[in-house]
């Protein structure tokens, strides 16, 4: 964003360093090494948020050992801002691999993009499904989705994972990347193929770091040569930056697994599950008015919330895991893990009007009603039309009736609802249900219990 001074100086309020980096690199082969502290304004929601970061870049020919270099300059930064830290990897290379050897359309890359950095199984499998995509394919993006740990644990999944020569390129780089760095005795490389970029931008190794009690990353780099081509450079880069405001966002941390479960009987019957897992929590059920309830021989700590606020304290921290409707995660699109569907509290999500209205017919923007703004507005996108959205909190089916609107966006159960005040639904947008939503940074530390607990729920749901 730019705007004059008061000089009469052109300033600017750029989201990114190392676009300016490397625009006024020059190209002229030799290495080089750089490093910035600088603000930049990135978007977090709907506003943009001043950030702090410091970073380094390395431009020239980059082999292996300098991509190791950067790494662990990396890791010993984290280590600086404190302990226990994590710097996990990736590789695009592989994704980028899988997706060139499937027919898809540009629309289909970014979901299946979408759905691995959520680690979203449930949804990918419908997605293959949906698509009719090869059933090789499928089990590839489940297997990419859901590996982690050391290069050592991974390396034979890899191996067979590998279809053509891009998957098998990022392979052998990730496979010497371990032996220099082994070498070194400095890092240990943790493998996380649920950690997607830009493939226009990145062509190589991402990784990113976090810090115990700091609910986001707050280290991101990787390699990005396809930058540089669109800015007619010849050289390669990687670097990374750390994002010193996030460093004040730090909570405490324990052995419990904090979980986040909606008031209602949504929340009830998700309690239910976890009892039947072997998660129970005798006093839940005192009659007192608690909100937060500690089982220590099963390790876990419950509150509830309310329904719209799970995401909020999972995705902040305060939660490690936590069951949400699908509803609220399309309209607020949370930074979380989507690990499991615990198929309850099912609906779908529904566009309804009086009964003989052709929305096709209509010769002027198209009225919305809904409580779900975004999911509506980001419905109607796809289909290229321009509507008019009226927010309402209740009474969703008087709109259409008193002329306030010509549709509604809204859940729909049994229809009974709708049927008793002359509406009918006509078209469905997306089926609803419950989903266990995992903090990503508490994902990483707390891997071992978290995976226990998601297994152990797979064989009661």
């Amino acid at each position: 964003m730019t705007f004059t001074g008061a000089s009469g100086k052109l300033m600017a309020l750029r989201p990114d360093v190392t676009l300016s980096i490397v625009k006024n690199a020059a190209d002229d082969g030799r290495l080089k090494k750089l490093y910035y502290n600088e603000t930049v304004y990135r978007p977090d929601g709907f506003e943009f948020k001043e950030r702090m970061q410091v970073g380094l870049e390395c431009i020239g020919a980059i082999d292996v050992t300098l991509t190791s270099e950067v790494l662990m300059l990396a890791q010993q930064s984290l280590e600086v801002l404190g302990k226990p830290t994590r710097l996990d990897i990736s590789h695009m290379g592989f994704i980028a691999g899988l997706l060139n050897n499937e027919v898809l359309t540009e629309e289909q890359r970014t979901q299946i993009l979408q759905l691995v950095s959520e680690k979203n199984l449930p949804e990918l499998r419908k997605f293959c499904q949906k698509y009719a995509l090869s059933s090789n394919f499928g089990t590839s993006l489940a297997t990419l989705t859901t590996l982690y740990g050391s290069y050592k644990s991974v390396a034979k999944q890899l191996e067979h994972m590998c279809i053509n020569d891009a998957t098998e390129t990022a392979r052998h780089e990730l496979e010497a990347l371990y032996h220099v760095l082994s070498t070194q005795g400095v890092l240990e490389i943790n493998l996380d193929f649920s950690m997607v970029n830009d493939l226009s931008y990145y062509s190589g190794i991402i990784f990113q770091g976090y810090i115990d009690g700091i609910p986001t990353k707050i280290l991101s780099g990787g390699r990005y040569d396809k930058l540089m081509r669109k800015f007619g450079k010849r050289s390669d880069a990687i670097g990374f930056a750390v994002y010193l405001d996030l460093l004040e966002r730090h909570s405490q941390t324990d052995d419990f697994i904090n979980i986040a479960l909606p008031k209602g009987r949504l929340g009830e019957k998700a309690y239910n599950i976890f009892e039947k897992a072997g998660y129970g929590c005798p006093a839940i059920y005192e009659d007192s008015r608690k909100l937060v309830f500690e089982s220590p021989e099963n390790g876990v700590r419950y509150f509830w919330v309310k329904p719209s606020d799970v995401p909020i304290y999972v995705q902040r921290g305060a939660a490690d895991i936590g069951v949400a409707g699908k509803d609220i995660l399309l309209e607020y699109a949370p930074e979380v893990y989507e690990l499991l569907d615990f198929d309850i509290g099912k609906c779908r999500m529904c566009v309804a009007a009086e009964k003989g209205f052709a929305p096709d017919q209509l010769g002027r923007t198209l009225r919305v009603a809904t409580k779900f703004p975004n999911i509506a507005r980001s419905y109607y996108e796809k289909q290229g039309r321009d509507i008019d959205i009226i927010g309402l909190n209740g009474s969703i089916e008087l709109a259409p009736i008193l002329g306030l609107s010509d549709v509604i966006v809204d859940l729909v159960e049994t229809g009974q609802t709708l049927l008793e005040n002359d509406l009918e639904p006509f078209e469905t947008i997306v089926d609803i249900s419950a989903r266990l939503i995992a903090n990503k940074v508490s994902y990483k530390f707390n891997y071992d219990a978290i995976s226990k607990l998601c297994q152990k729920i797979s064989t009661c749901l």
